[in-house]
């Protein structure tokens, strides 16, 4: 019998800083950002969640730096986003973008490597330099084919995942209690092989039933929420 994973819900907020922060006296930048780092801190800590800092600084516009949390419990989530916000950092700081989901056992079958499938129903993130996020939202007249269909066309799609395997995928669901239906999140050391993957994924047939697929966010890992906060 295939063991049952606890469900783990996850977050991807980002944020965007006022440049009327970078303008204080830099002591009281530096308290700030103190107050902010011992918050994350404190719920990285938290035996029922786990929190990855990433920056965006210098490679998107509109958000500057990104946490990815993962939780056995949703209200963690707001009790979290609360006390930052309440922060000295968080005064100054805007949610740019928000993406909730959740885990569970994908419905279509890796032929190739059936237990990599049981794998991504639990994350273990933090298998890469870089990270790359998007909401997806596929069309209804994909869920109007039947299963045999479907599972054709992902078998198609595992099979070009399986050519570069420096990119780990990371697929989590959002139907119910999101505006989109999965957040997929990608983990590399290589920015070119993602790039090569995606472009060799919109060929495949299942990429006509595509609805929305932005935006994408290329984000850096930092290992500390002071080294991320530096960026800022």
């Amino acid at each position: 019998m295939q063991q049952t994973l606890p469900t783990q819900f996850v977050s991807f907020i980002f944020f965007k800083l006022d440049p009327a922060f970078r303008r204080l006296p830099i002591e009281e930048q530096q308290k700030r950002k103190e107050e902010f780092r011992n918050v994350v801190e404190e719920y990285n800590h938290h035996p029922e969640m786990m929190v990855l800092t990433y920056s965006l600084v210098g490679l998107r516009g509109d958000a500057d730096f990104l946490l990815w949390r993962i939780s056995y419990q949703l209200d963690l989530f707001q009790e979290m986003t609360t006390k930052l916000l309440h922060t000295g950092l968080g005064q100054y700081l805007t949610i740019a973008y928000s993406y909730l989901s959740l885990t569970k056992r994908s419905i279509y079958v890796d032929k190739a490597n059936p237990e990599h499938q049981n794998s991504r129903a639990h994350i273990v993130p933090g298998q890469g330099k870089y990270l790359f996020v998007y909401p997806f939202i596929k069309t209804r007249d994909w869920y109007h084919l039947t299963f045999a269909t479907r599972q054709g066309m992902m078998d198609e799609h595992i099979k070009v995942g399986m050519k570069y395997p420096s990119v780990k995928l990371n697929t989590t669901y959002s139907f119910g209690i999101d505006d989109q239906e999965f957040v997929v999140a990608f983990e590399s050391d290589h920015v070119q092989d993602f790039s090569n993957l995606v472009q060799e994924l919109r060929e495949s047939e299942a990429s006509r039933y595509t609805l929305r697929d932005v935006p994408m966010f290329t984000c850096i890992r930092k290992e500390t929420v002071s080294e991320m906060l530096d960026t800022i």
